[in-house]
């Protein structure tokens, strides 16, 4: 920004088009020789203007209260001006025009911010996240109206407060009496969500500095569940006579050993089934959720599950008959139920008994867990790495038996 620039404010009217008594008035700013002007939406009778002050003419009620009104204004143009010099800001008429409206960044509401993130990351985040950020701001939109009995606020107005009486408000809040209030991990995610929108808003400069700065998300450890050896030969061992049932334990059995997620089970066709060097049914897929290339080598027992479906879908058919996640979900409680299952499993379990119970419990290294998951950190995978107590009572045993052996050499080369 320049040293020094040249800044005006000027009122002057023009003819209007329906009152031919009447005059409007309208402000023209003027920085550095360049001018920008805007309707005040005012008018004053013809003869009574002062064009050389720039001003209505006359003691008049009517005219004081214009003038008085245009004084204002001429304030405010003035403390727009102040203002983005405080900033730093580079000065224009424009610049100061959109700083007196509050169009400029500055101004900048939160729906306006959460408006244009959803609508930016329409083609970049899977509909499934999106409609979880549309879920965050209907949380918003309610605490505004019933905190703020408004339908929006500024983002200068965001800071610590705001933030922490929100987290209660999402843990307290429940629009119909037989909905379960929020969970920790769930009111976290929502003010994670905001608050990766509030990052934007300081990248945008729109925000001056991050209210986050001081809030830490704090989620709780959650038991993932998943099914043990014994329970997952009971699941497979029992016979369903509803066909539903049948349906969602093939799909549930395929995901066990297969490791694919919902989405990607769903979304399954023919042509992502190929065979590889080994001779055998690989998958070749990537993944909905992370677009992440994913080659998994059929286990039996998932190539005998496939086989009851390839033979009824056609190359751009999907393979299995996958009903909405609620849905199967739904099945498998009946399903847990009915195999004495004590256990409250969803279908992502699936996926949590293939990381344990089917790879990492036999011996398959976690890097290979986490390519066959899809995976493209070692960390996530590390949330799965369950160690089961067969397992650890296994690996000592085979310690113990090592160092007996070791031990007798010893004993044996003395002698």
């Amino acid at each position: 920004m320049p040293d020094f620039t040249t800044f005006s404010v000027l009122f002057f009217v023009r003819n209007t088009k329906d009152d031919k008594s009447k005059l409007s008035v309208y402000a023209r700013i003027t920085v550095n020789g360049k001018r920008t002007e805007l309707s005040l939406k005012r008018t004053v009778p013809v003869n009574y203007w002062d064009t050389s002050k720039g001003r209505g003419r006359g003691t008049s009620p009517i005219i004081k209260k214009l003038n008085q009104y245009l004084d204002q204004v001429n304030a405010r143009f003035l403390d727009c001006h102040k203002e983005l010099c405080a900033e730093n800001k580079v000065i224009t008429a424009k610049s100061i025009k959109a700083r007196f409206h509050g169009t400029d960044a500055r101004t900048k509401t939160l729906m306006e911010l959460v408006d244009y993130h959803n609508k930016k990351m329409v083609s970049i985040l899977k509909p499934g996240t999106l409609k979880n950020y549309r879920t965050t701001e209907k949380y918003l939109k309610e605490f505004l109206a019933i905190k703020f009995k408004s339908e929006d606020i500024f983002l200068s107005e965001l800071n610590y407060k705001f933030i922490t009486e929100f987290e209660i408000f999402i843990r307290t809040y429940s629009p119909f009496k037989d909905r379960k209030i929020c969970s920790n991990n769930g009111t976290m995610k929502h003010l994670e969500r905001l608050k990766k929108m509030v990052r934007l808003a300081v990248k945008l400069e729109w925000l001056p500095k991050n209210p986050f700065i001081n809030y830490q998300l704090k989620f709780s450890k959650s038991d993932r569940q998943f099914l043990n050896e014994h329970e997952l030969e009971k699941l497979e061992n029992t016979q369903f006579r509803r066909g539903s049932l049948e349906r969602t334990k093939d799909i549930f059995l395929f995901s066990c050993f297969s490791g694919l997620s919902y989405i990607d089970i769903k979304n399954l066709s023919p042509k992502q089934l190929l065979t590889g060097s080994d001779g055998k049914t690989w998958i070749y897929t990537k993944r909905e959720k992370t677009s992440e290339t994913v080659k998994i080598p059929l286990l039996y027992q998932a190539q005998e599950i496939l086989s009851k479906y390839q033979k009824t879908a056609n190359d751009d058919e999907r393979l299995f008959p996958v009903v909405s996640n609620q849905q199967i979900n739904s099945y498998l409680k009946e399903i847990a139920s009915a195999c004495g299952i004590r256990k409250k499993i969803s279908f992502h379990s699936a996926r949590h008994t293939f990381a344990t119970t089917v790879t990492l419990s036999n011996g398959v290294p976690i890097e290979t867990v986490s390519k066959l998951l899809g995976h493209s950190k070692l960390s996530t995978t590390q949330i799965y790495a369950r160690v089961l107590e067969e397992k650890i009572s296994t690996d000592m045993e085979n310690l113990s038996l090592t160092f007996k052996r070791k031990r007798e050499e010893r004993l044996n080369s003395r002698e």
